[in-house]
């Protein structure tokens, strides 16, 4: 059985789908990071977010996080999904979940997860405000 889960998706993203992919009898904890899609940016009202992803390539480096993730940290099974396409105020853009037998080694895998995932991996964000839009977060 597997211990990474990733899933680049335009379909709505499940925390308890997540959660339940990196329970373990043995893990004594199980830390998240839920992204959500919020209504403000530097003070300009935003009223939705587009993401887009090259996605062969966004899934393999998502790959490379999940196994430097357990290779690195303590931990027993990570998630990462992410969606794609157009999401509302208070939609959920990322989720990362991550078991291990202690607290501190879920809570820094999942850090590292997301700090990399927004670092590296292709995905790009277009912000929609009232008054126009804009693409940020271009990464490589």
């Amino acid at each position: 059985m597997s211990n990474i889960s990733i899933k680049i998706t335009s379909d709505k993203l499940d925390l308890q789908t997540c959660y339940q992919f990196v329970e373990d009898a043995s893990s004594g904890g199980i830390a998240a990071f839920i992204g959500t899609v919020r209504n403000d940016t530097d003070g300009k009202e935003v009223t939705k977010l587009d993401f887009s992803t090259y996605k062969p390539m966004a899934i393999k480096e998502i790959e490379k996080i999940a196994r430097k993730a357990l290779s690195d940290f303590d931990i027993k099974k990570i998630a990462i999904h992410h969606a794609e396409g157009l999401l509302k105020i208070g939609d959920i853009p990322v989720i990362i979940t991550v078991s291990s037998k202690h607290r501190k080694a879920a809570f820094s895998a999942c850090q590292f997860a997301i700090d990399t995932l927004k670092e590296t991996v292709p995905i790009w964000k277009k912000e929609y405000f009232s008054d126009g839009e804009v693409w940020v977060n271009a990464h490589p």
